[in-house]
C-alpha cells in the first residue's frame, strides 16, 4: 500500500506544518490552507477562497493573486484533484467512514446526482454576490478540521463529524465524490494535468473489480481499462481522477501505474 502511506505522510506533514506554529510557536507557515505563507517568503492561496472574495466584491492583495497563480500553476501540472486525496484532511475522515462502513457490512444509500458538487459550487458563488462574504469559510469542513485540531472547537468537529457521518449512513464516497465544491473547483484544473495514471497493462487485468471497490471516482477508470475511450489510450484522462493511486495499490496483476499524459504505451 505505498501510495496510500505516501498520501497519508504527505497530508499528515502538510497539517503538521500549519499546527506546529499555534502548538509550539515554530511559525513555519502562518495561516490555512485556504490562505498560507510558507517562511515569510511564499504565499499559497487558495482558488475557491479568491473565486468567493471576487464574487463577494472585494478584489484580493497582490499576495494573494501570487499564491492563486502558483496554486493554479501546480495543480494545472499534477491534476487538480491530487489536492482532493494528497492535501485535503477531509479525506482522511471519509476514508476512515469508508473503511468502517466496510466493516460494518453497511449497504445502499442514496448518491446524489455527479452534477451536485457544481450546483453547489455556482449557488455558493451566488450567495458570496448576495452577501459580500465568502459563505463557506464558515462551514467549510476543510477549515474546521484545521480548526478542530488546534482549537478543539465543538463547531468545528461537529462539522466534520457531520461529513462523516454522511459518508458512513448516508453516501458511501459521497462527499467528496458528489457534494464538495472545492473539489469541484479543483476538477476545473484537471483536464490538462501532466501526471496520469495509466492502465499500461490493461491486457492483464482479470476482472478482478478490485480497482472500482476502491477508486473514489470508479466511472474514470473504463475508458482506459477496457479501451472505451474515443482514442483508446490507457491512460485516465478524466479530471475527476485524483491521481490517488488507490488502483495501483490493489492491482494484483499491476496493470496500474503513474507516468505522463504523453506515455500511451501499452505492455502484454
Amino acid at each position: 500500500m505505498k501510495w496510500l502511506i505516501a498520501r497519508r505522510a504527505t497530508q499528515i506533514a502538510i497539517l503538521l506544518l500549519f499546527l506546529i506554529g499555534p502548538w509550539f510557536g515554530w511559525w513555519i507557515v502562518k495561516g490555512n490552507l485556504a490562505s498560507s505563507l510558507t517562511l515569510d517568503i511564499l504565499p499559497l492561496t487558495d482558488p475557491f477562497l479568491l473565486l468567493q472574495t471576487l464574487a463577494a466584491g472585494h478584489w484580493p492583495y497582490r499576495d494573494a493573486l501570487l499564491g492563486v497563480a502558483i496554486v493554479v500553476a501546480f495543480y494545472l501540472l499534477v491534476g487538480g484533484r491530487s489536492y482532493c486525496a494528497w492535501v485535503c484532511p477531509v479525506n482522511m475522515v471519509t476514508d476512515a467512514a469508508g473503511w468502517l462502513r466496510n466493516k460494518l457490512g453497511l449497504k445502499g444509500g442514496h448518491m446524489p446526482h455527479p452534477a451536485t458538487r457544481y450546483w453547489l459550487l455556482a449557488g455558493v458563488l451566488a450567495a458570496a454576490a448576495i452577501t459580500g462574504m465568502a459563505v463557506w469559510e464558515f462551514i467549510n469542513p476543510v477549515s474546521m478540521t484545521q480548526r478542530a485540531l488546534i482549537f478543539g472547537s465543538g463547531f468545528a468537529w461537529m462539522v466534520v463529524l457531520a461529513v462523516f457521518l454522511y459518508d458512513l449512513l448516508l453516501a458511501p464516497r459521497g462527499w467528496c465524490g458528489h457534494v464538495c465544491p472545492m473539489g469541484a473547483c479543483y476538477s476545473l484544473l484537471g483536464h490538462t494535468a501532466l501526471v496520469r495514471v495509466s492502465a499500461y497493462r490493461r491486457e492483464a487485468c482479470d476482472d478482478c473489480m478490485d480497482c472500482f471497490h476502491v477508486c473514489p471516482e470508479p466511472q474514470v477508470i473504463r475508458p482506459a481499462l477496457k479501451g472505451a475511450g474515443q482514442d483508446n489510450t490507457p491512460l485516465i484522462l478524466d479530471a475527476q481522477c485524483t491521481n490517488c493511486g488507490r488502483c495501483i495499490d490493489v492491482c494484483q496483476p499491476d496493470v496500474f501505474r503513474f507516468t505522463t499524459r504523453f506515455d500511451r504505451r501499452t505492455q502484454p
